[in-house]
C-alpha cells in the first residue's frame, strides 16, 4: 500500500510523494508509518518544520519507536536545530541502546559543538555495536583531522572509502583531509563527487570554486558558481566573489554585471568597490564608473571611499579633481582624507604653503596624525632644522607603533645633519642599524688578495650577446644607475633582491668558497648562471643583471668563461659612502653593527675593486657618482660616457635628495675611526685625503 510513496521517493519526485502519503493518509490518519512518509516527502520537498511536525504525529501513534525519533534528529538537523536533534538522539539511544545511527549522529553533533572528548567516547560505542562500519572509520578520521593530524586522518578516511565510496559523510571528511594535506585535486574530487549526489548544497560548489581558485584555475571556478550567483536570491557575497573570479580569470566583461549587482547593494564596501575599479579599468569604461560612482554618491554622500574612487577618475590636479574634492568638502567638511586630497593638490602644483597650512589643519582635528606630522617636520627641516628636530622628538615620545618610531627616528637623523648636529645624526643613525642586526644579511666573506695567476681572459666570440653586471657597493647609489638604465628602457633583471631570486651561483654567498676550494667548478659556475637566464625572463638580446655581491674571486670563472661580460662598478668616495650606508641604508640588506665594522667591511670590499682597475683584471668599467648629484640627467651622461651610448631620459624624472658630496667631512670627528679605516683605499681610488 505504501509502493507508490517509496517509488516517488526514490526518483526524487517530491510532488508525487506528497500526493501519494497524503492519500494514504486520508484513507488511515492513524497510521504511523504513512504519516513517516509523509514527513520523507515533506523533508525531500525542502518543508523542514512540516516534516518535523508529520514525525511528531507518528511518535503520537508509536510512542515507541526509536527510528522515528533518530528521523526527527535528522529533519531537524537539517534545519539546524542541534539542541532539539541531540534531545531526539537521546530518546533513540533510551528506547534503543543498539540504535547505532543515533550514537554516530551524536558523535558528529559533539563534533560540530567541538567537544572532540565526547564524539570520541560516543565512537567507541558505535564501534562496540559495528567496529566495521565505515562511519565508525568517519568519526574517527574526523577526530583526527579537528586534532591536526591531517596524516592520520588521510589513512583512516581513505580506507572507509574503500569501504564505502559514496557515503556522503565519508566524502566530506576525505575532501577535508585532502585539503589539509595540500592535495587541492584530490580535494576537489572529492566534494565534486559529494555535490554530484546533493546538488541543492550550494556551499560545496562555493567550496568546489575556491579549490578550483587555489589551483589558478580561476575560469573554471567562475563557471562553477555561475549558475549559483545569477540567481535572483544570490547573497551579495556571492556575486562579489564571482565577479573577482571573473576578473581574474581575464573577463572583465563577466564580472561587470556581477560586480555591479554587488556594488548597488553595498556600494561602501571596499573589496567591492575594489573589484568594481578594476572591471571598469580593464573594460576602458570611464564614463560607466562615473555614472555608477555619482548614483552611488547620492545615496551616501558621506561614504569617503566612493569619494576616493569618483576622484581617481580624474586626471590629479586637473580643475575636475579640483571640482571633485570642493564637493567632497562640502558634503563631509573637516575629512581628513578629502583634507590631505586637497593638500596634495597644492604640492603638486608648487602651493607649498598651502599643503603645510592643511597639513597644520589636519594635526588641529586628529593629534598625532603620522602624515601631517612628516609634512609638518619636512616643511621645518627645510627651513628650521633645530625646530623639526624638536618636533620629531616630542613626536618619537607620542608615537606607539614601532614602526612609525622607526621613521621618526630616521627622519630625526636627517633633521639633525640639516641642523649641524653631525654626533647627534651619526649616533641617531647607527642606534636604528644596531638595533635591526638579526633582521639583515651577513656580510659576505670578502676574499683575500692576490692568490696566483688569474687564468687567461678569453676571446670573444663573434655573434655573442652583451652582458652587464652591474653592482655597487653599500653608499655608492648604484641604484640610482638603476633608476636610470630602468627609465630609458633597458631590461634590468632586479630579481636578486626580490621574494623569489634566482638560485645561480652568483646570489649565493658560498660560491667564493667553493671556487677558491675547487669544490665548484669555474665552467660549471658560469654554465649554471647562464642555465638561470631563461627562468628569469631573460630572451635571446642583452642581459642587465644587477648582482647582490661582488668578489674578484668570481673572476676566476668568468675571465675564461664569460669574458663577453661587462662589469659596471658604482663607487664614490669610501667615507661618503658609509655616511650614505649609515643614513639611508643599502639596496643589499647588510647588517651594520657599527660604523667601524662597517667600515672595515667596506675598505676589504672597494680593494678589491682599487686591484680590478688598476691591474685591468676583467673588462669593466667604475662609475663615479660624486659630483652627479641628485639630477638624473647628470647620471645619465656619466652613464653615457662609461658605456659609450646614447641616453635619453623620459621627461619628468626625478630621484629623492640624498646627502651632498664631500658631506663626510662635517662626520670627521664623530666617525674618525671608521674613516680612518677608509682612508687607504680612498687614495687608491683617486679621492683626497682631506
Amino acid at each position: 500500500m505504501y509502493e507508490s510513496i517509496l517509488d516517488a521517493l526514490r526518483r526524487g519526485a517530491a510532488d508525487q510523494a506528497l500526493s501519494a502519503a497524503e492519500q494514504a493518509l486520508a484513507a488511515d490518519p492513524q497510521d504511523a508509518t504513512a504519516h513517516r512518509l509523509h514527513a520523507a516527502a515533506l523533508r525531500l520537498s525542502g518543508d523542514r518544520e512540516g516534516a518535523v511536525a508529520a514525525l511528531d504525529r507518528a511518535i503520537g501513534i508509536t510512542p515507541e519507536d526509536a527510528q522515528l525519533y533518530l528521523e526527527r534528529a535528522g529533519a531537524q538537523l537539517d534545519g539546524r536545530q542541534l539542541d532539539e536533534a541531540q534531545a531526539s538522539l537521546a530518546r533513540a539511544i533510551g528506547l534503543d541502546p543498539n540504535q547505532f545511527p543515533a550514537y554516530i549522529m551524536k558523535a558528529q553533533l559533539a563534533i560540530v559543538r567541538g567537544d572532540l572528548d565526547e564524539a570520541e567516547r560516543l565512537g567507541r560505542t558505535a564501534a562496540r555495536i559495528a567496529p566495521e562500519h565505515p562511519q565508525v572509520s568517519t568519526i574517527e578520521g574526523v577526530l583526527a583531522l579537528r586534532r591536526g593530524d591531517a596524516d592520520r586522518a588521510l589513512a583512516v578516511l581513505s580506507h572507509a572509502s574503500t569501504l564505502a565510496p559514496d557515503d556522503p559523510q565519508v566524502l566530506h571528511g576525505l575532501g577535508f583531509a585532502y585539503l589539509a594535506k595540500g592535495h587541492l585535486a584530490f580535494a576537489e574530487q572529492a566534494f565534486t563527487t559529494l555535490a554530484e549526489r546533493h546538488p541543492e548544497q550550494p556551499t560545496l560548489q562555493l567550496l568546489i570554486a575556491d579549490l578550483l581558485r587555489l589551483q589558478q584555475r580561476f575560469g573554471d571556478a567562475a563557471d562553477r558558481i555561475a549558475d549559483l550567483a545569477g540567481r535572483d536570491d544570490a547573497g551579495f557575497g556571492v556575486k562579489r566573489w564571482a565577479g573577482e573570479l571573473e576578473l581574474d580569470a581575464g573577463r572583465p566583461e563577466r564580472a561587470l554585471p556581477l560586480l555591479r549587482a554587488a556594488f548597488d547593494a553595498h556600494p561602501y564596501d571596499p573589496r567591492t568597490l575594489n573589484g568594481i575599479i578594476a572591471a571598469w579599468r580593464s573594460l576602458d569604461d570611464a564614463d560607466g564608473a562615473r555614472e555608477a560612482l555619482e548614483g552611488a554618491l547620492a545615496r551616501h554622500p558621506q561614504a569617503a571611499d566612493l569619494w576616493r574612487a569618483r576622484l581617481v577618475l580624474e586626471p590629479f590636479g586637473d580643475t575636475a579633481a579640483l571640482a571633485v574634492i570642493d564637493r567632497w568638502q562640502q558634503a563631509m567638511p573637516g575629512h581628513i582624507a578629502a583634507l590631505e586630497a586637497r593638500a596634495a593638490v597644492h604640492d603638486q602644483a608648487g602651493e607649498h604653503e598651502q599643503a603645510v597650512a592643511i597639513a597644520h589643519r589636519i594635526v588641529e582635528l586628529s593629534p598625532g596624525d603620522v602624515r601631517a606630522e612628516m609634512r609638518i617636520v619636512q616643511d621645518l627641516a627645510e627651513r628650521d632644522p633645530d625646530a623639526a628636530a624638536e618636533r620629531i622628538e616630542r613626536l618619537i615620545g607620542m608615537a606607539v607603533d614601532p614602526q612609525v618610531k622607526r621613521e621618526l627616528r630616521q627622519m630625526l637623523g636627517r633633521s639633525l645633519d640639516l641642523a649641524d648636529q653631525p654626533e647627534a645624526a651619526a649616533a641617531t643613525w647607527a642606534e636604528l642599524h644596531a638595533e635591526v642586526v638579526d633582521q639583515r644579511l651577513p656580510f659576505n666573506t670578502v676574499s683575500k688578495r692576490g692568490g696566483g695567476e688569474w687564468p687567461a681572459l678569453a676571446p670573444v666570440a663573434d655573434g655573442t650577446r652583451g652582458i652587464l653586471l652591474l653592482w655597487g657597493a653599500p653608499g655608492s647609489r648604484v641604484e640610482r644607475i638603476g633608476q636610470v638604465l630602468g627609465a630609458v628602457g633597458a631590461p634590468l633583471l632586479i630579481d636578486r633582491f626580490g621574494g623569489q631570486p634566482p638560485s645561480d651561483p652568483l646570489q649565493r654567498y658560498g660560491s667564493v668558497d667553493e671556487l677558491l676550494s675547487g669544490a665548484l667548478d669555474p665552467a660549471f659556475l658560469v654554465k649554471m648562471y647562464r642555465a638561470a637566464l631563461p627562468a628569469r625572463g631573460v630572451g635571446d638580446g642583452p642581459v642587465f643583471d644587477w648582482l647582490l655581491w661582488w668578489d674578484n674571486a668570481l673572476l676566476r670563472a668568468m675571465r675564461p668563461y664569460l669574458s663577453e661580460a661587462l662589469l659596471l662598478i658604482a663607487v664614490r668616495d669610501p667615507r661618503d659612502m658609509l655616511l650614505d650606508w649609515l643614513a639611508y641604508g643599502s639596496p643589499t640588506p647588510y647588517a651594520l653593527p657599527s660604523p667601524e665594522q662597517g667600515a672595515r667591511w667596506l675598505a676589504q670590499t672597494l680593494e678589491q675593486v682599487a686591484d680590478l682597475h688598476e691591474g685591468d683584471l676583467f673588462p669593466h668599467k667604475l662609475v663615479k657618482l660624486d659630483e652627479t648629484g641628485d639630477e638624473p640627467t647628470a647620471i645619465a651622461q656619466v652613464l653615457a660616457d662609461a658605456l659609450r651610448v646614447q641616453v635619453s631620459l623620459p621627461n619628468g624624472l626625478s630621484l629623492p635628495q640624498r646627502l651632498p658630496d664631500g658631506r663626510w667631512r662635517q662626520y670627521a670627528e664623530p666617525l674618525a675611526e671608521a674613516f680612518a679605516l677608509l682612508a687607504p683605499v680612498a687614495r687608491r681610488l683617486g679621492y683626497p685625503h682631506s
